[in-house]
């Protein structure tokens, strides 16, 4: 796909597109003009977490190709709780927890954004949300939203179909947002609104808000009435799981939650078949250079791992932090090699022409000498004692197919890096 616009044209590349309204125009207005786009955020914690930073990676690429960025902080809309892709109501949040949460994430945001650009927006919902007179919004904008549409849209349905309660409060959730869209065009001359899949529903509304409001008012000139919906895709791992889920919690964007050595980690961590693409999504470099990383292929692939780590972490945290992190996961790596270690670099060799031969964990931990038996690896396993790539591994029937490369620790002593081949 070719866009004219160098704006969607990298986001396109970056793999950031999911869906979009009238693409055709919308890149005809991006090519022509600079314009002003926005991407909220409920205030649901004191800090974001890795669940948001394709959303900030985005906001950081608008101000590249020089647009305009608002940041919606949700200090309003948090009050009630999207239902947008979650299973169960929001737990309600009091004005002091949202004004504090709102304070972190604005601070977290800051460290990602130039926010000496004079063009950068940040703003907070409540402000307009607040003084609304109910009944005159049921009466002007209520009018244009049909129930029977928004009962359609995949974020409702799921929890319908469940049989899980939706709230009214929550329902009211999309109207809100499509009247923020609205508010945010009228004032500021906002043309587009970016979001993740899950937001497309509520991101149609506002789309067809602005519109029927400005036919309403007989405003007829396309410029002046045209806007545009953007959403990126549902962001998964390898084997499906939601990104930033882990089973020591959320990865989270403050210092003060999660710490710059244990965010560098993470990164460092990627599973072969995702490093390319989180490289294009969580990194500023330039795709020609990621292509090149593209080539490397087994051991060589850590040091894409690494500067994947080192790029997402320098723009988090700083260059500085980056650097240090850097160093010290370097020098842990040179003590898992020590003999104080105990660690060997082994191979195990399956002497089969036949690449679909697996070998189970267990096996590999008995052969390696690890342990005097193999029950002895299944125990390990049930007490949470192996990590595979410093993830802990449940399922004591895993096993490994030719070829294969992967760090094993066993405890806090033993570490070995296993190739099958």
């Amino acid at each position: 796909m070719n866009f004219k616009s160098s704006f969607l044209q990298e986001f396109f590349l970056r793999g950031f597109l999911a869906q979009s309204t009238n693409p055709e125009r919308l890149d005809e207005n991006l090519t022509n003009q600079n314009i002003c786009a926005y991407i909220g955020f409920d205030c649901t914690a004191k800090s974001l977490h890795i669940g948001s930073l394709i959303q900030i990676m985005i906001l950081r690429l608008l101000q590249k190709h020089n647009h305009t960025p608002i940041v919606l902080l949700g200090g309003g809309t948090t009050k009630i709780g999207d239902p947008s892709g979650k299973d169960e109501s929001r737990q309600i949040l009091n004005s002091n927890q949202i004004e504090n949460n709102l304070l972190g994430i604005k601070k977290t945001l800051e460290k990602f954004l130039n926010i000496n650009n004079k063009n950068l927006l940040i703003l907070n919902n409540d402000e307009w949300l607040k003084n609304l007179n109910y009944i005159d919004f049921l009466r002007d904008i209520g009018k244009h939203f049909s129930i029977n549409r928004m009962l359609s849209f995949e974020s409702v349905k799921l929890r319908l179909d469940r049989e899980q309660p939706l709230s009214f409060i929550e329902f009211n959730y999309m109207i809100l947002q499509a009247y923020d869209f609205y508010h945010l065009f009228r004032n500021h001359n906002c043309k587009l609104q970016i979001g993740g899949s899950d937001q497309w529903g509520n991101i149609i509304n506002g789309v067809e808000l602005i519109r029927r409001l400005n036919q309403q008012n007989d405003i007829n000139d396309l410029n002046k009435i045209e806007c545009f919906g953007l959403t990126t895709p549902l962001l998964t791992t390898h084997d499906g799981k939601k990104m930033g889920k882990t089973s020591d919690g959320a990865i989270w964007l403050d210092e003060s939650m999660l710490s710059p050595f244990d965010y560098f980690q993470y990164f460092r961590n990627t599973h072969d078949a995702d490093v390319i693409k989180f490289l294009k999504l969580f990194t500023d470099l330039p795709l020609e250079y990621i292509s090149n990383l593209e080539k490397l292929d087994g051991f060589e692939i850590n040091k894409a791992k690494e500067i994947l780590a080192f790029e997402a972490t320098k723009i988090c945290h700083g260059e500085q932090v980056a650097n240090d992190v850097l160093n010290k996961a370097r020098e842990i790596f040179i003590q898992k090699n020590s003999n104080s270690f105990e660690e060997k670099i082994l191979k195990l060799k399956i002497n089969n022409h036949d690449n679909s031969l697996s070998i189970k964990l267990i096996d590999i931990i008995f052969e390696i000498g690890a342990t005097e038996s193999k029950s002895d690896a299944k125990r390990l396993i049930e007490g949470k004692a192996i990590k595979i790539n410093n993830e802990i591994v449940n399922n004591t029937n895993i096993s490994y197919h030719n070829p294969q490369y992967f760090d094993l620790s066993i405890g806090k002593k033993k570490f070995y890096k296993i190739i099958i081949s």
